[in-house]
Parts: structure tokens; sequence; C-alpha cells
């Protein structure tokens, strides 16, 4: 287990087989959705995109719960077609919505506009039920601290950080990346009743370290918000 300290609050679990960190991770969410699944009509399931969630998406589909009750949705979202090679829709209906998760209600960031901005109407008509605060959310990260789309070089990231905002999403623009992005924002994903962050490599152990040590630079490292009691670190090396 990596020796380094944590904030209040942050618990660390950790593993060398990546597999084995993201069944632990599915056994934890599991668990917690049935719990709220006693509680409430439905339960909501933020998730986020990527490879290093593609284990665990597996793992979870194979888990028995009501899911027809279970709303499942991206943290974010590239604004590219379903089907195309960066599609992070594509990535949950062929990795998560199957098997006995086959059953969820999934609803798409990705809606028709030529730009995220277009589309905005849509994507919030999509996210209309979509019952506050939520239940789970799965984060990732990027070395430069971003998470979900809220990139430090966007010059929408003072909008989707504002703990004020009222906007459920926003469309994101950042210059480093190759597509227009959509993002849930800061106060939506804050609220979250459970959090995990989903990590791989040692490279993102030193990003997750700076982050930590830095705890004015939520702007220049936006996982830096999210860094606070209650949040689990799930993370391997490979």
């Amino acid at each position: 287990m990596p020796d380094m300290p944590l904030p209040d609050g942050v618990t660390l679990e950790s593993g060398e087989d990546p597999q084995e960190v993201a069944e632990a991770l599915a056994a934890d969410v599991a668990g917690f959705l049935v719990q709220r699944l006693e509680r409430a009509d439905r339960a909501s399931l933020v998730v986020s995109g990527g490879s290093t969630p593609l284990p665990f998406f597996r793992a979870l589909s194979q888990v028995d719960l009501d899911w027809s009750r279970v709303d499942v949705l991206l943290a974010d979202e590239r604004w590219v077609p379903e089907g195309d090679p960066a599609s992070n829709t594509t990535l949950v209906r062929e990795n998560l919505l199957q098997n006995k998760a086959a059953d969820a209600n999934f609803l798409s960031l990705k809606q028709v506009g030529a730009t995220p901005e277009e589309g905005l109407p849509r994507v919030r008509s999509a996210l209309a039920g979509l019952k506050l605060p939520l239940d789970v959310l799965i984060l990732g990260m990027g070395n430069d601290g971003h998470t979900a789309s809220l990139f430090p070089d966007a010059p929408e990231l003072p909008e989707a950080m504002d703990l004020e905002s009222r906007d459920l999403v926003l469309a994101m623009n950042p210059p480093s990346q190759a597509q227009q992005r959509i993002t849930l924002t800061r106060p939506v994903l804050a609220g979250a009743r459970y959090t995990a962050l989903h990590l791989k490599g040692n490279d993102k152990l030193d990003t997750l370290a700076a982050a930590m040590a830095r705890p004015e630079a939520i702007m220049a490292m936006p996982v830096r918000a999210f860094l606070k009691p209650g949040l689990k670190v799930f993370w391997s090396p490979r």
C-alpha cells in the first residue's frame, strides 16, 4: 500500500492487481446502492469514462440489485457521436449496461446538436427527472489534475466550479483537448452521497499527492475540490 498522507476523512484502498481493486470498488458501490434502494424509489450512479473503469464496469454489471430503479449517467462526455472511438457513452453501453445491469435507465449527456452549446437544452431535458443529490459518483483524474471535464485550461471552468451555480451541466472547450465536452458542474458532483476516485498508475498517485499538497489550488487542479472527508480512493499501480 502506498505510504502517503491523506486529508482527514479520505481513505485509500490499494492493491497490486487492478482487477481486485475494481472488484472491491464494485462491491462497495453495490452495497451502497442496495442501501439507497431500501430507502428510496430510485438511486443514481454517475461514472467516468476512459480505460481505467472498464474492469469496474464489468464487475458491477454482474451484481444482483434492482437495476430497473437505477439511473446511470456519465460525469462528463466528449461531444462525439455514439460509436465514435472517443465516445464514453458507447463505452458505458458496451461494458456497464450489460448482464444484470442491462435494465438500468441510462441518461445520455450526448444529445442532438452540432456543438455542446447547441445540445445543452436537450441534455437538460434528458436529465430533468434526475433527483439530487446524486447517490454514487465515481471520478477519474488526469495528470493535469482535471476530473470530469473540469479542465484547468477551459475558459468555462470558473462557471463550472462556482458552488453557487444552478447549472446542472455546462459545455466545456479546453484548448488542450481534441474534442468539445459537456460536464456535470462542481456543485452537482460535490453533493454526491458517495464519492470514489478510481486511479491506476504511479503517475496518478504523484498527481494526487500534488493536489493534496496544494489546498488553495482548486482552479489549477480541479480534483482538489473533491479531496474531502468521505472520499474513497481506489488505486492500483498498473
